[in-house]
């Protein structure tokens, strides 16, 4: 798994240094063209372009002379062709005896592992949890767990539709609709609140049907 990039060079290491303000004010001094402020020393040109380079990550590659007379740095060559070739590379290591394929499906897996969690926490609201009693804890986890199960159902049906609403805001529409039982003269009756159309089609994505009962003003 890979993406494209531009490769590295010798250059782009050297821009680091000549970036570094320290230095560049260094040059400047050692120019014949003072600077404002304190002069600037070789060591500290040394300890602010070490900053620099540490702040790219370029640690293993650029090589700073803290004990040279004049400002001076090296550049690893090995460690740059190195770098280099795993330039724009992501590299997976795995513990495991998967196959590659298999363990980069797995990899990208993991930013829906993780909207799972997020809908456990924000929509499910799974914790905290008020309870004392181990087997009311486990039966709590189970509920959530169930209704993360629902909800990815519901994920994979409108997105079979090709539906532009998120979950979060199918339920939110949902919410609205209002079911009453209550009793006439004595006798049983069920209403419902007035569906409306884009309520309805969330009904038939879901493959349920909608309420049909009479409304309620």
């Amino acid at each position: 798994m890979s993406t494209t990039e531009p490769g590295l060079s010798a250059d782009s290491f050297f821009s680091c240094g000549t970036s570094c303000p320290a230095a560049k004010r260094l040059d400047d001094e050692d120019a014949g063209r003072p600077q404002r402020g304190r002069k600037s020393t070789d060591r500290r040109a040394y300890l602010r372009f070490a900053e620099c380079v540490n702040a790219q990550g370029l640690s293993r590659i650029l090589k700073a002379d803290l004990h040279a007379d004049r400002f001076s740095f090296d550049i690893d060559q090995q460690a740059l062709r190195d770098a280099e070739a795993l330039d724009g590379t992501l590299m997976l290591v795995t513990n495991t005896d998967l196959p590659a394929a298999d363990a980069i499906d797995r990899y990208k897996a993991l930013a829906d592992i993780e909207r799972g969690f997020r809908v456990l926490k924000q929509d499910i609201d799974i914790a905290p949890v008020h309870h004392r009693l181990p087997d009311r804890i486990r039966a709590h986890a189970l509920i959530c767990f169930l209704a993360l199960v629902l909800h990815r159902i519901l994920r994979s049906r409108m997105r079979a539709t090709g539906s532009t609403l998120s979950p979060s805001r199918a339920l939110a529409l949902l919410r609205q609709v209002q079911h009453i039982d209550l009793s006439i003269n004595q006798q049983p009756a069920v209403r419902s609140s007035v569906i409306t159309p884009e309520q309805r089609d969330l009904f038939a994505q879901m493959r349920l049907l909608a309420p049909t009962q009479h409304t309620i003003s």
